[in-house]
């Protein structure tokens, strides 16, 4: 099994914190679980921890980071979140397998779009997350 995956958004403050309290939630220990911004808003807004709660979702430990405060190595598998491209993001020399999952990011919007962004992260964690966790991506 893999032993860590990093969610990755625009800001860390709105998917990847989705991502990474759900992840937290439906995948005990050991599995390392972290979240990480391309440019860190260096808050999470209310209307993402009101989501998280609102669903049964522990906002506790939630912190708004970029991928300079995580080490890569820790994680073996990176969900990029945003449709930005991994170039120039991610260091050449990463080891780990990369994913493209692009989700609405709800930052500035409405509630209603925070519960979709919240919905499509849920899926992807629930449905197609867990059969990556179980393949080897480290050389």
């Amino acid at each position: 099994m893999t032993d860590g995956v990093l969610f990755i958004c625009l800001g860390n403050s709105c998917r990847s914190i989705m991502a990474e309290a759900l992840a937290r939630q439906l995948f005990p220990d050991p599995l390392k679980v972290g979240s990480a911004g391309i440019r860190p808003l260096g808050f999470i807004p209310d209307e993402t921890l009101e989501v998280l709660v609102e669903s049964g979702i522990a906002t506790d430990g939630l912190w708004s980071k970029g991928l300079a405060d995580v080490d890569l190595a820790n994680f073996p598998l990176l969900v990029n979140l945003t449709d930005y491209p991994w170039e120039g993001i991610i260091p050449a020399d990463f080891q780990g397998r990369l994913i493209e999952h692009p989700v609405i990011d709800p930052f500035g919007h409405p509630l209603a779009i925070y519960r979709q962004a919240l919905e499509a992260v849920r899926r992807f964690i629930s449905q197609e997350l867990p059969p990556l966790l179980f393949t080897n991506f480290t050389n």
